[in-house]
């Protein structure tokens, strides 16, 4: 019995600072909601208060990492661009996942089509350091 109890112990020991390791990932995925917030309210600003100055955007297609932006003031004006051509859109954060670092989503895109309301879903990834976003990975959609 003392073998098993001694076994728990270290058992323990060495993965209890990984568990303590992730007490920030609770503020960053409240960041992560802050940013679709700001998003969803068409808010560039809100959105660049969230980010690192060198903030990337990258697109994943297929087996091609394409850069949509890099830079704050890049993504504010990229943000306000894109509200201009599509007044209805909104995201919705599903699934999501976090480590000390990262916060992965299964993100619901949804806007007012020609023919009615349209979806799809992709998966994005943030990237966090000191509290920040400094990288965004978002996977092709799937309609």
């Amino acid at each position: 019995m003392y073998n098993f109890s001694a076994l728990i112990l270290v058992f323990l020991l060495i993965f209890a600072p990984n568990v303590q390791s992730n007490e920030q990932t609770p503020d960053n995925v409240n960041t992560v909601e802050q940013f679709v917030a700001a998003f969803n309210a068409q808010d560039s600003d809100a959105m660049a208060s969230l980010v690192v100055d060198d903030i990337e955007w990258l697109s994943i297609v297929g087996n091609k990492v394409i850069v949509e932006v890099k830079g704050k003031n890049n993504l504010i004006e990229s943000m306000n661009n894109y509200f201009q051509s599509c007044l209805t859109c909104k995201s919705k954060l599903s699934k999501i996942v976090s480590t000390k670092s990262r916060v992965s989503a299964v993100e619901v895109a949804s806007w007012q089509g020609k023919s009615g309301p349209m979806s799809q879903s992709a998966v994005s990834v943030y990237e966090f350091s000191e509290g920040l976003i400094t990288r965004v990975y978002y996977f092709q959609a799937e309609k």
